[in-house]
Order: structure tokens, then sequence, then C-alpha cells
């Protein structure tokens, strides 16, 4: 699994010009799921996102996760992570196919409320507009 995490002011989701989901501070995921992953690598993922450690603290340093600030999660499914980029197409054949990987997209964002946070999603294969208000800005790439 692969994860594009930005830390945010705020983010929201869009399909067909309504609002799908949306959060105030915490992190703005992209999740991309390969076709070796599996529901540990989804627990383990989380895990690394929740205890991500990138709010400041009362000195300024990034020391802060995201249950410390009281932070929220917009999940939004990204194949592209996995876009083969050897030619000037990329192909994504290295991309798990969807009876896979919307279970295990359902899987981190359930472990990420198992942990007690809000999560807030897309759709899965939607055409989906995302906006955010990037904190920092803070992006962190995180591969299990």
């Amino acid at each position: 699994m692969r994860a594009v995490v930005t830390r945010v002011k705020n983010a929201r989701v869009e399909i067909n010009h309504e609002v799908n989901g949306a959060i105030g501070q915490g992190f703005l995921v992209l999740l991309g799921v390969g076709p070796e992953d599996t529901q540990a690598t989804a627990d383990k993922l989380a895990d690394k996102v929740c205890g991500l450690r990138v709010f400041d603290d009362e000195n300024g340093k990034m020391n802060l996760n995201l249950a410390a600030v009281g932070g929220a999660l917009l999940v939004v499914s990204q194949f592209t992570l996995y876009a083969d980029t050897s030619s000037r197409r990329p192909g994504f054949s290295h991309a798990a196919k969807p009876e896979l990987a919307v279970p295990l997209y359902e899987r981190f964002m359930a472990a990420c409320r198992e942990r007690g946070f809000q999560v807030e999603h897309g759709e899965f294969a939607a055409e989906m507009q995302v906006f955010s208000q990037n904190d920092g800005p803070i992006t962190i790439l995180l591969e299990v």
C-alpha cells in the first residue's frame, strides 16, 4: 500500500459538485492499493498514518500526532500511485484490481476508525474533485 499524507487545515472531496466528505484539521490521505497487499498491510499503514507526529507542539516542533490535535482523516482512493511511468503514457497494471482494492481501502478506513478517528472519504473509482488547504505544507509518502 502507498499513501500520500498531507497535513491540512481543512479538506473536502466532491462528486458531481456535491460534498462527499469533509474535514477540518487533520490528514488528506491519497491511498493506493497494490496487488500484493493484505488486511495486515492495511492495518500497518493505518498505524503509521495515525501515529505520524507532524503537528507542532508548544515549542513549535513537529512532535504531536493526530490524536493530540483532535484531527480527522479524509481518505481518497488513488490507484495512480501505482502508475508505471516507464513511458510517457502511464500504465496502471501495477495497481490492485477493484475486487482486492475496495475491501482493503475499506479496511484501512475501518482501522483508522478503530483507533478513534473521524474518517471521511471519497468514492472508489468515482470522478472526484479534491480540495485542501495544506498546512505547512507537510506531505509525507508512506509505503508498507
